[in-house]
Formats: C-alpha cells, structure tokens, sequence
C-alpha cells in the first residue's frame, strides 16, 4: 500500500541502485552525525549517549546480529527512539540535562508512534513472515494484534489523563487527548479489517495524523503553562 507500506521502493522503483542507495543512507548518517556532534558541543556532551543508542537501534531495526524487528523487537524499539528517545534529546538541548520527565509525558506518544509501525505491518504481513521477519503481526495474528493496537491507544489515554491528575501534566494537555479519539477510530477499523489489508488506507492516515496532532497538542499546552 505505497507510500505506507513495502518500504521506500527506491530500488525496485529503479530510483536507485542497490549501491547508490547504501551511499544516500551513508551520507543521511553522516549528515545526523554532524549535527548530533553540533548540538553536543552547544548544549553537553551527554547529548552523544542519546545520540548513540537511536543509532545502535536505527542500525540493528533490520540488519543483523540484532534484526530487532524479525525478533519481535521492532515496536517496542520504535517506541523507544523515536516516542521517547528524541523528546529526551530535544529536552536536553533545551536545558542541558537530562531528567525523567520528558521520558515520563511522551509515554503516550511513544504508543501512538509504535501503532504507526504496527498497522503499517498489516499489508506485509504474508510477505514478512515468507521472508523471516516475524514483527508483532506475524508472531500474534492479525485479530490479536488489532487489538493490540486498540490497547495502546486505550493506555495511552488513561495515562495522559494519569499525568494531569497527578499534576505531572497540566490541565490544558487534556486537548493532546482529542486526537486519541481519532486513532481509537482507527483502531475500530483495524479490528473489522484485520484480513482486509486493501481496507486500511483511511485507518492508517488516521493512525498518522493522530500521533502528530497529539505531539503537537501536547507540546502547545507546555508552551503555553
């Protein structure tokens, strides 16, 4: 289901070469690395540690030994790097320390992200257990894992509702919950089209847009306090 899912297609599209695509993703490291190396200088050098681990995960995702994906690894992972690993980073940058509460607020989007990959895996689902690569759908089945889905965004809710009462968060971060309802939609609809991947185009931009409107209601409510 292009653009969401098989993967950039670069190669089999004839974009690139198998190794023209190795030097485009060689020079996107290079790239990162640079200006990771550039906001260390500016803002702490623990910043390299952040920076290490999202590298030892973006790496080991699918290449070997780790093939973190292929073990079952892959949506705990991303919900690690990219839910909880950069709001830690962009908070240290901004603060110069490093702290439990970035890490504690992003919980939320951190299972919204990891429903992103875990829908998206769906339309492969044949293709990747042919191939070895046994993610949450493969190892689960699709019924177990739609349901899966509906879990995280339900635990997602109940804990950005958790923070504010708790005064973690403040009250104005109950808005980041209005698009919770969205991918709870979604979800629905992963339920009823399990084994009809053709069906999952609306629930997989709804799953999107989701995440991004949550981390942008989200971040709004902190700026604002």
């Amino acid at each position: 289901m292009f653009p969401f899912t098989g993967g950039s297609r670069f190669i089999q599209n004839g974009v690139l070469s198998a190794g023209e695509t190795l030097v485009f993703g060689a020079w996107l490291l290079a790239v990162a690395m640079l200006i990771g190396v550039g906001l260390a200088w500016q803002s702490g050098m623990d910043l390299l540690w952040i920076g290490v681990a999202g590298l030892v995960i973006g790496w080991g995702y699918s290449a070997p030994p780790l093939n973190l994906n292929g073990r079952g690894w892959g949506e705990p992972t991303i919900a690690v790097s990219f839910g909880v690993l950069t709001p830690l980073g962009a908070w240290f940058v901004q603060t110069g320390a490093l702290a439990w509460y970035p890490i504690v607020i992003s919980l939320p989007l951190s299972l919204l992200i990891m429903n992103i990959l875990l829908i998206n895996q769906f339309p492969d689902r044949e293709a990747d257990a042919a191939s070895g690569k046994h993610h949450w759908v493969v190892r689960f089945g699709a019924d177990a894992a739609a349901k899966v889905y509906v879990a995280a965004v339900l635990l997602a809710t109940l804990l950005l509702v958790l923070w504010v009462m708790l005064d973690v968060l403040p009250p104005m971060a109950l808005l980041s919950a209005l698009p919770l309802g969205i991918a709870l939609r979604a979800g629905l609809q992963l339920v009823e089209h399990a084994h009809a991947p053709h069906k999952l185009e609306p629930a997989i931009k709804m799953t999107i847009g989701s995440a991004v409107l949550h981390g942008v209601l989200l971040s709004l409510a902190l700026w604002l306090v």
